[in-house]
């Protein structure tokens, strides 16, 4: 099993910042994959960013391409979503997960939520105008 405790998240203008944290306990961090993905209310969860276990890659949503940036330290067993020039519509709750194995879909390797093993419990971004 891997708790994953999120943290950050909150209310800010748009065109402002925040940062994410994901920290994992139980098995060994690294090796998990680790996915962001967002849910606004009447809306399907969608991905935002992924990483692999070691950190060198990463894939974004076309959406949050250049203004989020996904992240990873291993030694701190925490994952992490910067996310610059918010804007309105990235308002949603956030959340993170792991998985042992990610899979392409769409193109865009870890896009598909059903691939994701452990859950963070959400926080949420509120981006005003």
């Amino acid at each position: 099993q891997v708790q994953l405790v999120q943290s950050g998240g909150g209310l800010v203008q748009a065109g402002g910042s925040l940062r994410l944290s994901c920290t994992a306990s139980g098995r060994p961090y690294y090796n998990y994959a680790t996915g962001w993905f967002r849910q606004s209310p009447g809306k399907e969860r969608e991905f935002v960013a992924a990483i692999s276990w070691k950190g060198g890659s990463t894939w974004y949503a076309n959406s949050v391409r250049g203004r989020f940036t996904i992240s990873r330290d291993n030694a701190k067993n925490s994952a992490y979503l910067q996310m610059n020039s918010l804007k309105p519509e990235d308002t949603a709750v956030y959340y993170c997960a792991t998985t042992e194995l990610l899979r392409e879909s769409g193109g865009v390797m870890g896009a598909d939520s059903s691939q994701y093993d452990y859950w963070g419990q959400g926080t949420q971004v509120t981006v005003s105008s």
